[in-house]
Parts: structure tokens; sequence; C-alpha cells
């Protein structure tokens, strides 16, 4: 559906049900050409692809939103993968602007201890917009590292780190004249953030994380956390000596791939689990429990301080994929959160967790009606948010509270997907008793 029909009637999307001869599981979908979406969505018992507004499941880019969310009449069981203003933690300017008010109201309301636990991010100010604000902050620290982001783009594009302010007046000028010369340019929010200068380092490379948060419900805060997720590393090695070497620097795959030292075969990752493993072995298991405990903070605090700026909608879900850097201390800090974390795989270990991660989500959002409701482990993703924290009994219980309070997350750790599955699954019409990816 293009623009022009926005003046006109609104589409209804999800008819498509009840036709005759289509039973209750039937499920029409659409979704990009991504041959992980597609082969997991192809793959599903009773699902078959729509065509032009007959669908009931959308898996749509943010661009198809933006345009056509307004003009359409949702039936109630149709889903759409985003929120409608997903953008307020995923544009990197207002997450760091809604994690500071956030932090704020803490301050004000509960105490200022409560109010640390939102110290996760850099110092990060918008540009131009907090110019002066930066040049302030810049003065106080000579000598220190800074990257420059632009707010809405991904995969490093338009990616840069300084030490001198002259770079950035160099910058303000340079983009000044581009804008100009561009009829009705708007102006591009970019973020100046203080670039971690002491990142955890495995065999000398620096390496962030990705772990996927699937929230299905901003009112009341209903968030998974998925068990499995990888480290990105860089193919060179880490110094700051070099501060305009990208290969050092930024770990996104799209820079990275361009690395002589690239390894095109394995991708340059590890899983979560070998990295938790790695990080037992080497400092215990006690400050790996620390870690991992501290970035679920980081996942709820940050959805918290969003939960009342998003637009709830029951038809919408969210797939995050959070990005995550460590510091030598094992302190983690939040760099961003993707709104369309890449579905693309880089090898096929990649492409299986990536097949898996998808199929979960599948199942958690239920479009055939398998669930209870009262689940708090479905596949890969456990329930760590359901209007107050998921706590679990023991190892291998979990429930709504506990007396240790042991939160019911299980980031880096076995994955036993397939047996829950076959456990808590009905088999759909056609399907023998659990099918999927291993």
């Amino acid at each position: 559906m293009s623009k022009n029909k926005a003046a006109g009637p609104k589409v209804a999307y999800g008819n498509v049900k009840r036709r005759e001869g289509e039973g209750r599981g039937y499920v029409r979908y659409k979704c990009p050409p991504t041959k992980t979406l597609q082969d997991v969505l192809r793959q599903r018992p009773g699902w078959l692809e729509g065509r032009d507004e007959d669908w009931d499941f959308n898996w749509c880019e943010t661009g198809w939103l933006r345009d056509n969310y307004g003009h359409s009449y949702l039936e109630d069981h149709v889903r759409i993968c985003h929120f409608r203003n997903h953008y307020e933690l995923t544009r990197k300017n207002l997450m760091v602007k809604n994690l500071k008010r956030h932090r704020k109201l803490l301050e004000r309301e509960v105490s200022a201890a409560e109010a640390a636990r939102c110290d996760f991010f850099p110092c990060t100010l918008e540009l131009p917009s907090e110019y002066h604000l930066f040049v302030e902050e810049f003065r106080r620290c000579p000598g220190s590292t800074w990257i420059m982001k632009p707010a809405a783009r991904s995969q490093g594009r338009g990616i840069f780190l300084f030490r001198k302010l002259k770079d950035i007046t160099d910058w303000r000028r340079d983009r000044g004249r581009a804008e100009e010369a561009r009829e009705e340019a708007q102006v591009e929010s970019y973020v100046a953030q203080r670039y971690i200068e002491d990142p955890y380092l495995i065999g000398g490379r620096k390496f962030d994380l990705r772990v996927y948060v699937l929230v299905t419900s901003y009112l009341p805060l209903r968030a998974w956390l998925y068990r499995d997720g990888f480290a990105r590393f860089s193919a060179t090695r880490f110094s700051l000596s070099s501060i305009d070497d990208q290969h050092a620097h930024l770990t996104n795959v799209a820079v990275q791939r361009t690395a002589p030292a690239y390894d095109h075969e394995r991708g340059c990752k590890w899983g979560l689990r070998q990295l938790r493993r790695f990080l037992c072995a080497r400092h215990g298991a006690a400050a790996a429990d620390t870690l991992f405990a501290e970035m679920d903070n980081v996942f709820i605090r940050s959805l918290q301080s969003v939960q009342k700026v998003i637009i709830n909608d029951k038809h919408c879900f969210e797939l995050y994929g959070y990005d995550i850097i460590l510091d030598q201390s094992l302190k983690p800090w939040l760099i961003e959160v993707n709104a369309s974390p890449s579905l693309n795989a880089t090898s096929q270990q990649d492409y299986e967790l990536k097949c898996r991660l998808l199929e979960d989500t599948l199942n958690v959002v239920d479009m055939e009606g398998r669930l209870t409701g009262r689940e708090t482990q479905v596949g890969g993703f456990d329930l760590m948010w359901s209007d107050g924290p998921v706590y679990r009994q023991d190892g291998n219980s979990p429930g709504p509270a506990s007396p240790f309070h042991t939160a019911n997350t299980h980031l880096g750790c076995h994955n036993d997907r397939e047996t829950q599955l076959r456990r808590l699954l009905r088999p759909l019409p056609g399907q023998r008793p659990h099918q999927g990816n291993a």
C-alpha cells in the first residue's frame, strides 16, 4: 500500500483467517526476502505466504510501518513485528534521552542508589542540538577519545573516532555545506559518545555482545530474554594509537567483512555460551554470574525507561537486538538497541542460531493459540519480566517468587529448547512432536 492511500478508507488486514476451508491454524504471512526468515516461515506447519494486503502476520520493515500503520484496520488476531514508535528505544539519541529522564525520575522519587543502577551507558550528547554542552564536557577531559555516530543509521555507517575539537568543527562545516547543497534537507542528528578506552579484550581483539530481547507488551511490560546470542570480534588487534582504523574499533559485521584478516567461513563470532565458559574459567563463576546479572539490569531498566512513551498495541511485538560492550572491570555498557537486528547469516552456525531464534519468537507470539499465557519458558526464551520480576524456585522450576530471588534468566547457559518445546507444545496438524530446528 502506498502513501497515496492515506486519504482513502483504511485497509483491513487479517480477514483471510476464517475463509471457508481454512482451519484455525491457517496463517498467512508477509516478510522481506531474508533467507533465514523465509526458511523458518515456509517450514512452519499451517503457514502460507500472503499476497498484497492478504495476511495475518507481517514481519515488516520499519519503513512499511511508518507508511502504513495509521492507515490500516487490524483484526484482533493480526500481529506485526514492531511497535509504532519503536524508535524511542532504537534511535541512539532518543534512547539516551529516555534513559537520562528515567534516571532523574528514580533519583527524585526513589533514591540516588536506585538511579545509579542506570549508569550503564557512556556519556552521550546529541549534535547539533547539544553542541555547547558537548564542548563543555569535552574540555573537562582533554585528550580523551570520543566516537561520533549518526542517530538513525546502522552497520557502522558514518561513524568515526576523534580526540580534537577541531575534528568536530571541520565536520560541522563540511556537513553544513553538503546539506546546503541539497534542497529542503533535514538536519541529521548525531550523537557524540565518550569512547570506552579500556574494552575487555580476548586475544588482543575488541568485541561486543549481541543479545536478543523479545517484548510482547509494554502495558503491562512483558519481556523475554533469549539464551543464545553471540560476541562479534574485530579482525584487527585493538590499539588506541590508531583511532582511524575502523577494523580495530568497530565490530559491525558490515565493517569487519572488509578487513584483510576477516574469516568469511566462521564470521569472527563466539556463541554466548562459549564466552560465558571462557569468563568462568578466567575470572570464576561468581564474577561471570555478577556480569550476567548486571546485563539483566540493563535490559529491564532500558525497557522501563520507554515503557510510558511506547504506544502499546496488542497487535505488536518487538524483537530487539541489544549491543553491549564489556570493559576491563567486566562492567557491561549499553551501546545501542536495534529494532531490526540483522537476520542474515555469516556462517552455518549463525544461520542455525537465527533460525532457532525466529522459530522461538513465533512460538512466543503464538499465532496458533497453543500456549496458556502462564509459561515462563518457551523454547530458548525465558520470561524475565511480567509486570514485575520473574524468579525461579530452583534450577529447573521457574516461578513467580522465590526466597532467594534468583532471576529467571539463563543468558549464555544451556539451551534445552528442543526438550522443553516437546513437553510444552501440542503438535500442529500434520506435525510430528516437536518439529523444528535443533
